[in-house]
């Protein structure tokens, strides 16, 4: 890339949140992660999975579905979806209309463990961002990278 096609250095000011940015999102993570290990044996995608079922009509998803819906790969959702089954959070079932299509679908159990651990998650996100952000700065926040969530998703 050149400069003229937008492919320069970054400036000090676009450097400095480029960096924020990365270094906020890493230890957010570690945090999420900590706390989803330690209340219910989760990892972070694997809690996003069931949140993406329980939010689903009938607590069940394609898996084609479930994995544009966590951004994954579907063998990288095919890796976790069977984690998750090996723990009785999850089970995958055929589609009765299409042969092709699998279903992953929240167990009582899965359901249970969402239950136990998205108390401490909602307390993380608070502690480690919410909390540290004015009312504005959180409209702020959630319009910038909404704006570039949707840029990305239109490629």
């Amino acid at each position: 890339m050149t400069e003229a096609d937008g492919g320069g250095s970054l400036d000090g000011r676009e450097l400095r949140a480029w960096v924020a940015f990365l270094a906020a999102g890493h230890l957010i993570d570690h945090e999420i992660e900590q706390q989803l290990r330690r209340d219910g044996g989760l990892s972070h995608p694997e809690f996003e999975v069931l949140v993406k079922l329980r939010m689903a009509e009938g607590g069940r998803l394609r898996m084609s579905d479930l994995a544009r819906q966590v951004m994954v790969s579907k063998s990288r959702l095919t890796y976790q979806v069977t984690q998750l089954e090996r723990a009785r959070l999850v089970r995958r079932t055929g589609c009765e209309t299409d042969r092709r299509s699998v279903w992953a679908e929240l167990t009582p159990e899965g359901a249970a463990t969402l239950d136990r651990v998205r108390p401490g998650h909602r307390r993380v996100v608070r502690e480690t961002l919410l909390d540290v952000l004015s009312p504005e700065e959180i409209d702020l926040l959630g319009d910038a990278l909404s704006r570039v969530a949707d840029r990305l998703r239109s490629r």
